[in-house]
């Protein structure tokens, strides 16, 4: 059973930076793929980047690319998600999902219902 654990939300005025961080445990050699999703208010989860297990495959919801970054430390078991360029719209519950076969169609489809282990997730606020 992995157990995963955001961090680093907060309030951000609009143009500013946030970085999340998804930690997993127990500490496990074991490489997963990992998806950052958003709930935003209204509403549907939507995915917004995921990556290899090893780190060297990248995807992005439209929405994001330019402005987000996904990167992994394997020897931390942490994922990041670096937010740049925030913008109101952006504001919601952010949070990650873990697949442990790392397949490359699930780390397309920006599906949560796909990834095996979810995180309770860290708010995101983007105000002036």
């Amino acid at each position: 059973q992995l157990h995963l654990v955001e961090s680093g939300g907060g309030l951000v005025q609009p143009g500013g930076s946030l970085i999340l961080s998804c930690a997993a445990s127990p500490f496990t050699s074991d490489i997963y793929g990992v998806g950052w999703f958003r709930q935003l208010p209204g509403k549907k989860s939507e995915g917004v980047a995921s990556i290899s297990g090893d780190g060297t495959m990248t995807n992005y919801v439209d929405s994001v690319k330019g402005r987000f970054t996904i990167f992994k430390d394997n020897a931390k078991n942490t994922v990041y998600l670096e937010m740049n360029e925030l913008k109101p719209e952006d504001t919601g519950k952010y949070y990650c999902a873990a697949d442990y076969a790392d397949s490359d169609e699930v780390r397309r489809r920006f599906e949560s219902s796909l990834y095996d282990y979810e995180g309770v997730g860290t708010q995101v606020t983007v105000s002036s």
